[in-house]
């Protein structure tokens, strides 16, 4: 089950998907969502239902209906935060989790780095404009990735609209959610939450240029669950991209 970040959608887990489910040893069944407001998913007309508590329930709610009762979690960024919070509420239907640039605690200064970009984001005029803008804005962060990488990220990200225009993914009324975040007030930790993911095999992501994801919150994770594995992508911010070279 793969769970997607913020503004993201089941796109970004494509490329991964076509690989779990066509190895020809143990091949997986692979569901990717979209949370509401995002992708394929309807729009809601309450921003506030726009949080992680609601989304994971949206999730347990997704798996339900398609008779997913016990599965392997990879989540980037909120999609790993969702995964903590489906560890307290249905931990016995965890087999193993991959994080993907996410722990328990969220760097503040990441955190106003993608509420800057969403409030301010460039409106593409086309397909290239579209990956020129995405390089522009993240490349530096991102230096691995080829133009090939940035077509396909792009690819992820936008979509056309009943005109033709290429447009963000998802619902702009979400980036209200982000109003009142304080880079003077951090998020509370979710160190509660990890500890009931100690039992289950883990793995961590960590993009080499994150500014979300500490090497100092890892190295706790690895403390607090010692059978953690943990690779850093070179290269790449957050969240590293999972259908790109550098990744096992």
């Amino acid at each position: 089950v793969c769970l997607p970040g913020l503004t993201r959608n089941s796109r970004d887990f494509h490329g991964l998907a076509l690989h779990l489910s066509q190895r020809k040893v143990r091949p997986l069944r692979v569901v990717a969502m979209d949370y509401r407001g995002r992708g394929m998913s309807a729009y809601d007309p309450d921003f506030s239902r726009y949080n992680v508590m609601t989304e994971a329930e949206d999730v347990l709610a997704g798996c339900a209906a398609l008779g997913v009762d016990h599965a392997h979690f990879i989540g980037t960024s909120r999609g790993g935060i969702i995964v903590h919070l489906l560890g307290a509420m249905r931990p016995a239907m965890i087999k193993s989790i991959v994080l993907n640039d996410i722990g328990p605690v969220i760097e503040g200064i990441g955190l106003m780095q993608i509420k800057g970009y969403l409030d301010r984001a460039p409106k593409p005029t086309d397909w290239s404009d579209a990956a020129r803008v995405q390089k522009a804005v993240h490349g530096k962060e991102f230096p691995a990735l080829g133009e090939d990488d940035w077509q396909v990220h792009a690819r992820a990200i936008y979509r056309e609209d009943a005109k033709g225009k290429v447009v963000a993914d998802f619902d702009p009324a979400l980036v209200k959610t982000l109003t009142e975040i304080d880079p003077h007030t951090p998020l509370p930790a979710l160190w509660a939450q990890f500890s009931g993911l100690t039992k289950m095999p883990m793995l961590s992501i960590r993009g080499e240029n994150s500014r979300l994801l500490s090497t100092e919150t890892v190295d706790q994770m690895a403390k607090t669950h010692p059978g953690m594995q943990k690779i850093t992508v070179s290269g790449q911010g957050h969240a590293p991209m999972l259908w790109t070279d550098g990744l096992p």
